[in-house]
């Protein structure tokens, strides 16, 4: 949360994803993972937005960006694994 918001990023849309939501949703589900154990429709939206990084990376074109939203990826995928770990 220390990074500023990328600029020219609030209100764009990639690959169907509002950056301010993934970003405000990678933040709530990390949160969430470090606090308690996520429901099931929970954890699947978890895996959806692991997912959706996938998509949205790869047509970032600012260096800037790519660093921050690379960071929530990271975030997020660690979340999910420190979930997954959980349920064993």
């Amino acid at each position: 949360m220390a990074r500023s918001f990328p600029r020219g990023f609030r209100g764009l849309d990639i690959e169907g994803w509002d950056m301010v939501m993934l970003d405000s949703d990678a933040y709530a589900y990390a949160a969430c993972v470090h606090e308690d154990l996520l429901s099931e429709q929970a954890h699947a939206r978890l895996t959806r937005l692991t997912s959706a990084f996938g998509k949205v990376l790869p047509a970032i074109d600012d260096e800037y960006a790519a660093k921050y939203y690379t960071h929530l990826h990271n975030m997020v995928v660690l979340s999910a694994e420190i979930e997954s770990q959980r349920k064993k």
